[in-house]
């Protein structure tokens, strides 16, 4: 008898990625490589993995140990980042923090600022931020001041500013000529007496040069990682904020909510310093 052949079962056909003119509506629709990414954002493979490595950009979906698939949305966060960096020059913690409001509820945190905000949402943030600057005055990120003469008036160790760098809660920009690798540090330039920071930072600086001064020295263990506790307590107070506000004042008119944060917002900065005294003063009576 003959055998009959058997016939390889029929696989089903591939589907196509989505191209991206499929939806513009759906950001996750699109599969892009690392190159789409580099080609559309300016950005290296170094510095968006940076990003990555530094949890202000989600990992692509891998598809082999080498390959990773990504949206447009990753391309969308990827311009904020970069326009924090180059228009704001935050350092890495201020951007984190604000990536942080931009999310939505879950932390999913790919959708760009305008997709995140409703238009009532956006009136109100607008109107908060005109407020605001009267109080807490405008951010100014094109106005620096030279390295070399402020550490020399602060006498601080140069590790502190180093490691201040490191940290994400300090941005220092090389002299005119010696751009930075995003991402990379890039001491020997970034130390330089040349280098600018921002005068909205200087404030950093002195009071780290003052908590020297008192005697909270390198000597004692006291490093400017140490100052990474409070910034993490209130970048989480911040998250919370702004989804608080966001929900409960974005339908009111928006001058009226912007007036009631202006008003509230001092109250608010009162509340955390006599809470944390009240903190302190409880454990000493426990004592």
């Amino acid at each position: 008898m003959t055998k009959k052949s058997k016939k390889s079962p029929r696989r089903p056909a591939a589907r196509p990625s989505a191209s991206p003119a499929a939806d513009a509506n759906d950001l996750h629709l699109v599969r892009l490589r690392m190159k789409d990414l580099c080609d559309a954002t300016g950005l290296g493979r170094q510095a968006i993995h940076f990003y990555i490595r530094e949890g202000l950009l989600s990992e692509g979906k891998k598809t082999g140990r080498n390959m990773a698939y990504y949206t447009e949305a990753h391309i969308e966060r990827l311009r904020l980042i970069r326009r924090l960096q180059d228009e704001q020059f935050l350092p890495l913690k201020a951007i984190r923090a604000v990536l942080s409001a931009y999310d939505d509820d879950e932390g999913a945190g790919l959708s760009a600022d305008e997709q995140v905000f409703s238009p009532a949402q956006q009136r109100f943030l607008s109107a908060v931020r005109q407020r605001l600057q009267g109080s807490l005055g405008s951010a100014t990120p094109e106005l620096t001041t030279p390295l070399g003469p402020l550490l020399a008036r602060l006498d601080l160790d140069s590790r502190d500013l180093s490691e201040l760098v490191e940290l994400g809660l300090l941005v220092v920009r090389p002299p005119a000529g010696s751009p930075a690798k995003a991402g990379a540090g890039g001491k020997s330039r970034l130390l330089s007496p040349d280098a600018q920071v921002r005068q909205d930072d200087v404030w950093l600086l002195e009071l780290l040069s003052g908590l020297r001064r008192l005697g909270l020295s390198r000597e004692l263990g006291f490093l400017p990682a140490d100052l990474t506790v409070v910034d993490d307590a209130v970048s989480a107070l911040f998250k919370k904020e702004t989804r608080l506000l966001r929900q409960r004042l974005a339908h009111l008119d928006a001058e009226v909510a912007a007036t009631l944060v202006e008003h509230a917002l001092p109250m608010m900065n009162q509340l955390l310093v006599r809470l944390h005294e009240a903190k302190i003063r409880n454990f000493l009576a426990a004592l």
